[in-house]
């Protein structure tokens, strides 16, 4: 089946949290080329839901598990860095509860993931609108 448009330019992302404290702590990953705070994410899978997707990514990116929402967030468009231009991608953003940190993953090394208070990984984060998901995450909790 051809992939369309949409489909071209449509990510998935985890936004992995956990209540230390009482607090709500937001967990973000750097990029692999330029370093910057981001949330684990990536393309869809097929055969996969796209919530579990995000899972995955954050699996593999952050090394995390846990316990991930059906139901999106909301959403952040970006734009995607290739060889010789940048896509306009559209991010659905899934909350996902964060019940295990693993020893091990695939990209560890790669990448670094650090705790944030909220306010703290939104300020961390370059794209205004995930930024404001990022703080919206308290209410929907």
């Amino acid at each position: 089946m051809p992939r369309t448009l949409k489909d071209e330019f449509s990510q998935v992302a985890a936004l992995p949290f956990r209540i230390k404290d009482g607090k709500i702590e937001v967990l973000l990953v750097t990029s692999r080329e330029t370093r910057r705070w981001l949330i684990p994410k990536g393309w869809p899978m097929k055969g996969k839901k796209p919530h579990k997707a995000a899972a995955q990514e954050a699996a593999e990116e952050a090394g995390v598990r846990g316990e991930i929402r059906q139901e999106p967030l909301g959403s952040y468009d970006y734009w995607k860095r290739r060889a010789k231009h940048f896509d306009l991608c559209r991010v659905e953003v899934y909350p996902l509860e964060v019940s295990k940190q693993l020893e091990t993953w695939r990209e560890k090394g790669q990448r670094d993931a650090q705790w944030f208070d909220v306010e703290e990984a939104a300020h961390q984060v370059l794209e205004p609108a995930l930024a404001e998901l990022i703080r919206s995450l308290p209410a929907h909790l």
